[in-house]
C-alpha cells in the first residue's frame, strides 16, 4: 500500500470550515487506498498570537515555557483534525510531535531534528488509522522537554517523516498554488514551475522563497523524498521538488529576502586570528551570518561586511562593537534597508553569462549594488531595500522568465 505524508499550513487549518476541507481531502487519499499521515500547523495567526499574549505577560519570557506555550497551537489542530476525519467514518489518532517520537536538539526555539523513533505512528497505520502529527514540535531526549523547530518547522517534521517512513512522497499544501518564477505578489507575471531539483529549491528557499523551510528541502534531498507543494484550496497539481528534472534552465527562478541587515566593522587590523575573534562570539550567541565581504587591504587594515537576520542586528551589533574595541578596529555600522535578490538555476553550472547579465540589468535600472555572493547555480545581490521591487521585475524580464506554466 502506497504511503502519503501531508501537511497543512496554518492556513490550510485556519477555521472549522478549513479544518473539515482538510478531513475531507485526507479522507480522499484514504480512500484511494493509501496510507496517510497528515502534519498540521497552528490555526491561522495562532502562533502569533500566542508570542503577542507572552510579551505581554513577559518583557522576556524563558525559551523553555515559551516552546511549551507556542507548542499547544498545533495540539488545537491535531485534535480537531482527527476529530473531523472520524466523523466522515475513518478512523484516525492525533499524536504530538515528542508521542510521534521526534527527537530533536535541546536548543528552544531553533531545536533540529536528530532522529524519529516513529513506532506510535508505524501501530496506528498498521490499525488502518490516519495519523495526524503535530508539525513544529519535537522533544529532547536528554532533559524531556518540549521543543519547537522555528519558523516553517511543520515542513521540516513532514519531510523528515517521510524519509522516517520511507513514504513514497511527501505533499506540503499551503496558500499558493506551487513554487513560482518569482513571487507572485511581487512579480504579476511570474510563472508556477512544474517541477524543480532539490538543488535549486535549496537554494531559492534559503535565499528568501518562503514556500518551503530549507530544512525540510535538505531533508527531502538527503533521503530522496519527491515533495509536492500543492494548494490546499483545489485539486490542481503544483510543483513537484525532486531529484531529477525533465529540463535545466539556465534561471529557474529568482527569489529575494528583506529580512536581513549589513553590519560592517570599519579599519580591522589585517592579521590572522581577528575574523575569528569576530564570528565566533556571533555564532555562540545563535546569530546565523549570511553574506561576508571583506574589503581589499589597506595599510594594514580592512574592512568586514557582513549580513545577519534584522531580528538579531541589535545583538549582532552589540557583540561587534566588543570585538572592534578589543582589536582597536575603527568602528561599527549597520544599515537595516538592505535587501537580497537571487538569480538561481541548474544550468549556470554549464552556461557562462548569467553574472554579467544581472549585472547589467540591475545597472540599467540604477540599482547599486553593494554585495555579491555566488554558488555553483546562485547569484546574491545586496541591494537598497527600496529598489527591491524594480530589481526582481527587472530580472524577471530581462532574465527572459515567465509565459506558460514551465518546468
Amino acid at each position: 500500500m502506497a504511503l502519503v505524508v501531508q501537511k497543512y499550513g496554518g492556513t490550510s487549518v485556519a477555521d472549522a470550515d478549513r479544518i473539515r476541507d482538510v478531513a475531507r481531502r485526507v479522507v480522499d487519499t484514504y480512500k484511494n487506498g493509501s496510507g496517510v499521515v497528515a502534519v498540521v500547523s497552528a490555526m491561522g495567526r495562532s502562533t502569533d498570537e500566542l508570542l503577542e499574549l507572552a510579551a505581554e505577560v513577559s518583557e522576556n519570557p524563558h525559551p523553555r515555557e515559551l516552546d511549551m506555550l507556542l507548542t499547544a497551537g498545533e495540539r488545537v489542530t491535531m485534535a480537531l483534525v482527527a476529530m473531523a476525519i472520524a466523523d466522515f467514518g475513518v478512523p484516525a489518532t492525533s499524536l504530538t510531535g515528542s508521542q510521534a517520537g521526534i527527537l530533536t536538539t535541546g536548543r528552544h526555539g531553533q531545536a533540529e531534528i536528530v532522529e524519529i523513533r516513529a513506532d506510535r505512528v508505524r501501530d496506528g497505520l498498521d490499525r488502518g488509522e490516519v495519523v495526524i502529527v503535530a508539525g513544529f514540535q519535537g522533544v529532547d531526549p536528554g532533559s524531556k522537554d518540549v521543543t519547537t523547530l522555528g519558523r516553517g518547522g511543520s515542513d521540516a517534521t513532514a519531510v523528515a517523516l517521510a524519509s522516517a517512513l520511507s513514504a513514497d512522497h511527501c505533499e506540503i499544501y499551503t496558500d499558493v498554488d506551487g513554487v513560482y518564477t518569482a513571487d507572485p505578489r511581487v512579480v504579476p507575471s511570474a510563472t508556477k514551475l512544474d517541477e524543480v531539483s532539490f538543488e535549486e529549491m535549496l537554494e531559492l528557499a534559503s535565499a528568501g522563497a518562503g514556500v518551503l523551510m530549507p530544512r525540510s528541502v535538505e531533508f527531502g534531498r538527503r533521503f530522496n523524498i519527491p515533495i509536492h507543494v500543492r494548494s490546499s484550496f483545489h485539486d490542481g497539481d503544483g510543483t513537484w521538488v525532486k531529484e531529477e528534472t525533465m529540463e535545466q534552465p539556465v534561471v529557474r527562478g529568482i527569489a529575494h529576502d528583506d529580512s536581513e541587515a549589513k553590519l560592517t566593522v570599519y579599519r580591522v587590523p589585517d592579521t590572522p586570528g581577528v575574523a575569528a575573534s569576530l564570528f565566533e562570539p556571533l555564532a555562540d550567541a545563535g546569530i546565523t551570518v549570511d553574506m561576508i565581504v571583506q574589503n581589499v587591504s589597506q595599510d594594514g587594515f580592512t574592512d568586514i561586511s557582513f549580513t545577519v537576520p534584522l531580528a538579531m542586528i541589535d545583538v549582532a551589533q552589540a557583540q561587534a562593537e566588543v570585538v572592534a574595541e578589543a582589536v582597536d578596529a575603527g568602528g561599527v555600522s549597520v544599515d537595516r534597508e538592505i535587501a537580497k535578490v537571487s538569480v538561481v538555476g541548474l544550468g549556470m553550472k554549464t552556461e557562462s553569462g548569467t553574472a554579467s547579465r544581472m549585472f547589467r540589468i540591475l545597472s540599467d535600472h540604477g540599482i547599486n549594488i553593494q554585495m555579491i555572493s555566488t554558488s555553483p547555480i546562485r547569484i546574491s545581490c545586496v541591494i537598497s531595500g527600496d529598489k527591491i521591487v524594480e530589481a526582481v521585475s527587472a530580472l524577471h524580464e530581462g532574465l527572459g522568465l515567465g509565459g506558460e506554466s514551465t518546468g
